[in-house]
Parts: C-alpha cells; structure tokens; sequence
C-alpha cells in the first residue's frame, strides 16, 4: 500500500466546451484549447505556473497531448498522454492529484478531449485481441449476442440480471432516462436538452432490452479541463482559497477476478466501482449518506441503476425502490435525498470519452463553489464523482469545500461575474474568451505562433 497522502491537493479551475455531434466540424485541437484556457482563467494562473500536464483521450494518434499543450505554451514541462477508456479523464485527474499529494508538482493541468466517429463505438484495430474480448467472450457464453452494439448488449444485459435478481421493472429504467433529460435543461453545456415524458422514453426505439433509444448516451465531441494545485501554491495565493475545492478522498481500482463470475452485473465492473467508492468514501471520512449531489457514469440507464447500488447509496439490490421513491432528483425533505447526475449525465450530456471525466469533476466544483445556481442540491456539503471504463478502471472521487463539511454558498451569477472577471457565470451560460483573456493565461515568453496556428481564432469565433 502507499503512504498515506502526504498533503491536500485542491482543484483551482476547471473548464469545458459545450459537447456537441460528432460532425467533424471542430477539432481536437480546438476543444482541448478552449477547455484549458477557461480552466486557467477559472484559476487565475498562467501557464507558466503549470509544472506538468496531462493529457486525456481516447481517439486520436500519440502525443496529441503535445499537439494541444504545445498552443499555451512550449514551457518544456513533463506533458502525458492518458487513454483509458471511458474512464481517460478522471484517470487524468487521478495521475494529477497523486502527483501532487507526493510532491511531485504544485500546479498540474490537466485536458480531455474526443473527437469522435458517428454512431457507435468501434474498434479500430482487428489484427489483435480486443482488450475487452474475454468479457464478450464470456457474455456469448451466458446471454449470447444480438445485432445491437456490444455496449449496449453488455450494460442491457446487467439491467436484465437486475430485473431478474431484484424486481425492476422496465419503467424504472426509463424514468432514470427521463430524470436525467429533465435535469439536462438546466445545463448549457449538455448535447441534449429536451425533455420527455416517461412514455415517451419507453416507446423510443428498443436498443438492447431495457434499453431503448433515449436510455444510450450519444457519441460526442468536446473538451474539458481541471487545475490542480497543493496546499502551498494555494497558501501563496490566499486570495483564491475562496474558490478551492478539496479533493477529499479519491480512488482508482480495477477489476477484480469477480469480473469473470457469470453475473452480468460483474462483467460491467461492478466490483471495481464498489471498491474505489468504499476506499474513497473511507478516506474522505463520509459515508454515502453524507453526500447531496452525485455524478456518475450513467453511459446507459442500466448502468446508472447498477452503480447507484455499487456506490452504496441504497441497500444492496434496492437501487430501483430509490428512483420510484424519487430519491435521485430534487424534492422535498421526504424525497430527493440526492441528486444524482445533476447535469443530465451522459445520456443528455453527451460522452466525449476524454472529457467525460472532467466533466463530471467542473460540475461538481460548480456545485461546490455555489455557483450552479439554477441546479444546486439543497445544503450541499459533499460531492461524489464515479468514471467507469470497461477493461478497465474505476475512478470514484470525493469532493468538498476546503472546511470540510462547510456547506455550499449561495451566489448568486452576477457576483460569480463580478469576482471570476469573465462576465458571466461559466456554471450556467456556456461562453468564452476574449483575445486578450485568452493572453493572460499563455506562456508570457515561451509561446510560438507556429504551434498556436490559428486555433485561437477559429475558438474565438465560435463565441
């Protein structure tokens, strides 16, 4: 085991792009631009600052990190590359914070990006094993295949042992969709914002039972970016404390030999999930209970219903009473005992594979500063993040406000406009950058034309 973490890491300034259709009409080069800039600006840092920087994504050829960082500055700092599937961006996070808890860095950036292909996901490479070919191997053997994609065949078929072991019914799984579509509204960041009725979910076409159509998260292009920091650069800089959000516990596990149980709830990872949200959860010193806002990885509903179990938030196998008691939405004191994927979650806010993770993370910290004002969770004083990737990894993270158990403010957006100095609150309007806030956070003496291209210009004019 390692030594205990030898200092509190905080995230400083996150930022991201509005996802979007993969349409091929923005590049990589420009989501991961945008994205690392608001998260600089949101840290009031220049990229002078930054000691290392990680690079997250799936989809694209080696050292495109290189080709993205390269635009804020040529500073020759260490600059990684990160591809773990679906759960790349949090991995990002995790290297990050580790990094600084041992003093390795005091100031890390950390940018996801995808630019993704239409439709489902695919496999590139069909001259080697398929990384998660034992896992499809195995659901051959027990559910066998359909014409669907392999994703949703293999999280459909975890909603179907759950039905089976536990009684869900269908309607459950088409009201965490409809959830998570009414919650989307209130994010400016989302792919989807529409809003539709639980028939309307149920009737959109079957996928992979219980999965239909509005129950999948799109493919999508986007970016999103974090800045993480020590206790010492946050000590030299007092006049951001204000702003810092603790990481407060954090783990990243792998499968298990459960994984190969026969249980289609264990070929989706769940023992994988469940272990780095009890070693989280144990670090930070919460207990589900403890926690108001929630964002998981809900790549499908099933998914969404079977980490809801994994993560301890209900009694094993009770998952489904939670959602039909409407105990993962906002409500009053009898209901709404969290809110879970506050930003309409994957499934409307899309999943750039890179960024997701990340995502997730500026959602929280928003919902932690205060200033998700049109969303907040009532008397918000803990925040759980859970990134799944199949193959895989597990990245479950615990955030709070530096006073631990101090509950979230509330401000209002023109104070966040006011004190942030962009003019608007990034948390509920999905803005940009002038030119010459775009400056402040590049290098002042080590940027090249030649890199930047013109990016920058083609960002600038999409706001």
């Amino acid at each position: 085991m390692p030594a205990k973490q030898k200092q509190p890491v905080y995230v400083l300034g996150v930022g991201m792009t509005k996802f979007i259709k993969p349409r091929g009409k923005v590049d990589y080069t420009e989501l991961g631009f945008e994205a690392g800039v608001k998260a600089m600006l949101d840290a009031k840092i220049n990229y002078d600052d930054v000691e290392q920087g990680i690079a997250c994504y799936c989809y694209g050829d080696s050292t495109c990190g290189q080709r993205v960082f390269y635009q804020f500055g040529m500073t020759q700092i260490p600059i990684m590359n990160v591809n773990n599937n679906c759960s790349t961006g949090s991995t990002g996070l995790h290297s990050a914070r580790n990094t600084i808890a041992y003093g390795g860095a005091d100031c890390i950036l950390v940018v996801g990006f995808e630019k993704m292909m239409r439709g489902s996901l695919q496999t590139f490479f069909n001259d080697r094993e398929n990384p998660v070919g034992t896992s499809a191997k195995l659901m051959g053997e027990t559910r066998g295949h359909t014409k669907a994609p392999a994703a949703a065949q293999m999280f459909g078929n975890a909603g179907k042992e759950y039905m089976e072991k536990y009684g869900a019914t269908l309607e459950d799984f088409a009201e965490i969709a409809r959830i998570n579509h009414k919650h989307s509204v209130h994010n400016p960041y989302s792919q989807f914002q529409d809003v539709y009725t639980l028939e309307q979910v149920m009737k959109s076409p079957m996928i992979h039972e219980p999965l239909t159509k509005l129950q999948c998260c799109p493919t999508s292009d986007g970016g999103a970016a974090a800045v993480l920091v020590s206790q010492d650069f946050l000590d030299a800089r007092p006049h951001l404390k204000g702003q810092a959000i603790l990481i407060a516990g954090q783990c990243m596990a792998t499968d298990s030999p459960n994984l190969f149980s026969r249980s289609a709830i264990d070929l989706i990872g769940y023992d994988m999930t469940k272990r780095a949200a009890e070693v989280a959860l144990k670090e930070a010193r919460v207990s589900p209970d403890d926690v108001q806002v929630v964002e998981l990885h809900d790549c499908f509903s099933a998914n969404e219903m079977v980490t809801i179990d994994a993560l301890g938030l209900c009694p094993p196998g009770k998952a489904h009473e939670m959602v039909r008691r409407g105990d993962i939405t906002y409500g009053d004191e009898k209901k709404g005992r969290v809110v879970v994927n506050p930003s309409g979650g994957l499934i409307s806010k899309g999943h750039p594979l890179g960024a997701t993770g990340l995502a997730q993370c500026a959602e929280l910290v928003w919902h932690l500063r205060g200033w998700a004002n049109n969303r907040a969770a009532p008397h918000t004083r803990y925040a759980l993040q859970q990134n799944l990737g199949l193959g895989g990894a597990a990245v479950v993270t615990v955030y709070a406000r530096p006073n631990r158990g101090e509950e979230a403010p509330k401000v209002d957006s023109a104070t966040v406009a006011k004190e942030n100095g962009l003019g608007y609150n990034p948390a509920v309007e999905a803005k940009g950058f002038t030119a010459e806030q775009c400056k402040s956070v590049l290098s002042r003496e080590k940027t090249s034309a030649w890199a930047l291209q013109d990016t920058e210009k083609k960002v600038e004019a999409r706001f």
